[in-house]
């Protein structure tokens, strides 16, 4: 897809009609057959103006009965053909058109799955969101509308063309001399439409934002009793939206009103000397008709193409939002893939600054961690303890110095194998709508029934999923809305049990517990972390008593490691964290 969406100005529009004509010709079958119908469409509206002369002239010059009867039935099978190929036409375009949008939405969303972490700490969800149901989605009556009346109208428009040549060439020439006017109007305002779309897609973004956060965050809303300002908010943002729309609306209607206003001036001045040439004999009044049949429906499938440029525009600028994602670079993965490790995590001079941050978040980190050791990292906020555990998950790249798992550097390992060997606790629960099972599922997919359970008991949640009403099967809502806080955490915990890894990462993983469940996952944890490189990131400092370091961060730097004993003892940051914990 990348190679679809290639990096270009956005004045490029060569090589935006190559995009929609890659993206096309995917369904090159279907677009033949589509095609072959606007040209039998095309060949049955000019036969309609190239049969009105002798229809006319045999049944009103020459008094021929036989076409009295001939005529309706002829002019009832054209229509029934005409329709049967509209259809089809509109079916076929309809149809390529779904397709593509099913191709980019699929290609979008692999995409996404596939940025680093740093897109994302960029760009909001509701953006995102916005791009893959909006602009794509847009793009589906738009491409199918514009390739429709491309092909049919402007074939169309060719065939009527050399009727009305055949029928009368000078006559058709001065029709012909509005077409310049028709070329400038459509092409004003295209260039119009292209800059008030982009702002409308811009604007429709920032309406998904708002609903989105407003569902994600109900809870904070109605508790701070915001839910005036949020109204407010969301009402700016319809109404931007609104007004730009309404812009599309004019311009296009705008567009409507020029073609119909060239059209009236180019149909007055036919009519005029065509009147000329019947008084004087120089054209047959079947002549005159056919001709001015031609012309008639010419104009239709011109107004038509003038919209097309439109269109094309609107076109143009969700395929530009679209693009920007495409052209992105990957996450950055090794290629060596190691079924099993021992666990040895070495840190070596590790410093890393996040994008558009002033303050380093780790500086000259030096951390060796043995197989099968707990290491407790501790620090008051913003210290750099979630960073060093992003690090080694392989989220961010760009930092300096050397990461080692079993002394190979992880930037050297696939991420696909380096993330299968860590399981992963968070404070942040992210539950997915849909089973208990399938949620714990999630750490092993190919996990049997057996095992699900044995996970579940050994996070001490088998007994309140059996209390469900479906039990393991049981919906439990977006975000594990449907659940408390303690049931999602320790839901969240058998799904890193059931992984089976060599190395957990527990990040405040009891923070939501209260005191029973706390001690019921701490016994969990105890029973799980032996033979595991375990590190865990906690406020709460009584939970981390038992570990085997502790390390203590401040500013992005370890200042102090220890046991508990030598910790407190020495004092520092690590007594003032744990008095104060034993104050609260």
């Amino acid at each position: 897809m990348k190679k679809i969406f290639r990096e270009t100005s956005s004045k490029d529009w060569k090589n935006d009609f190559h995009t929609i004509w890659a993206l096309t010709r995917q369904h090159l079958p279907r677009l033949i057959v589509a095609i072959l119908c606007s040209l039998a469409l095309s060949a049955i509206n000019g036969g309609i103006a190239w049969l009105v002369k002798p229809s006319l002239d045999s049944l009103f010059v020459e008094k021929n009965r036989t076409i009295l009867f001939l005529l309706p039935a002829g002019v009832f099978l054209l229509f029934v053909f005409r329709g049967l190929f509209a259809f089809l036409n509109n079916f076929l375009m309809s149809s390529i058109g779904a397709k593509i949008v099913k191709t980019l939405r699929q290609a979008l969303y692999n995409k996404l799955l596939s940025l680093p972490i740093s897109f994302f700490s960029k760009k909001s969800s509701g953006s995102i969101i916005s791009r893959v149901l909006n602009d794509i989605g847009s793009l589906e009556n738009l491409i199918a509308n514009t390739a429709r009346n491309f092909f049919v109208q402007s074939t169309t428009v060719i065939v009527l063309a050399v009727v009305a040549l055949l029928r009368r060439w000078d006559l058709a020439l001065l029709s012909f001399t509005i077409i310049p006017l028709v070329v400038l109007v459509a092409d004003r305002f295209g260039k119009r439409m292209k800059k008030t779309s982009k702002k409308t897609r811009e604007f429709i973004s920032d309406v998904t934002k708002m609903v989105q956060e407003t569902v994600l965050g109900i809870r904070v809303i109605k508790a701070f009793t915001m839910e005036e300002k949020m109204r407010s908010r969301n009402d700016e943002a319809v109404s931007r939206h609104y007004r730009n729309v309404m812009r599309e609306v004019r311009i296009r209607e705008f567009t409507a009103v020029s073609m119909e206003i060239i059209a009236g001036a180019g149909i007055a001045i036919i009519l005029w000397y065509g009147s000329y040439l019947i008084i004087n004999n120089k054209l047959s009044v079947g002549a005159f008709f056919s001709f001015i049949t031609a012309i008639m429906m010419i104009y239709t499938p011109l107004k038509r193409l003038s919209q097309v440029n439109n269109n094309f525009q609107m076109i143009r600028t969700a395929l530009h939002r679209v693009k920007e994602i495409f052209l992105l670079d990957d996450e950055v993965s090794g290629k060596i893939d190691k079924p099993k490790i021992e666990g040895h995590i070495v840190y070596d001079k590790v410093s890393f600054r996040y994008p558009d941050s002033v303050e380093p978040a780790l500086k000259d980190i030096n951390l060796e961690i043995q197989p099968g050791e707990t290491i407790a990292i501790v620090g008051y906020s913003g210290s750099g303890k979630s960073t060093l555990i992003d690090l080694l998950l392989g989220f961010w790249k760009d930092y300096t110095g050397r990461i080692t798992i079993d002394g190979l550097d992880i930037r050297d390992y696939s991420l696909k194998s380096i993330r299968s060997h860590i399981g992963v606790v968070s404070q942040d629960i992210i539950l997915f709508d849909d089973t208990v099972k399938n949620n714990i599922l999630f750490g092993r997919p190919e996990a049997t029934e057996a095992e699900v359970v044995e996970a579940a008991r050994a996070a001490y949640a088998h007994e309140f999923i059996m209390d469900m009403p479906q039990g393991y099967d049981t919906y439990i809502g977006e975000r594990g809305v449907k659940l408390s806080g303690g049931q999602k955490q320790r839901i969240s915990l058998a799904r890193a049990i059931i992984k089976n890894p060599k190395i957990l990462i527990l990040d405040e993983a009891t923070s939501s517990l209260d005191a029973d469940s706390e001690a019921k996952i701490q016994k969990a944890l105890e029973s799980i972390m032996p033979g595991r490189t375990t590190l865990v990131i906690a406020h709460r400092l009584s939970t981390i008593n038992k570990a085997d370091r502790i390390i203590v961060m401040e500013r992005g730097r370890i200042i102090q490691q220890g046991s508990h004993d030598e910790l407190f003892s020495s004092g520092g940051v690590y007594q003032e964290l744990y008095s104060a914990h034993r104050q609260a």
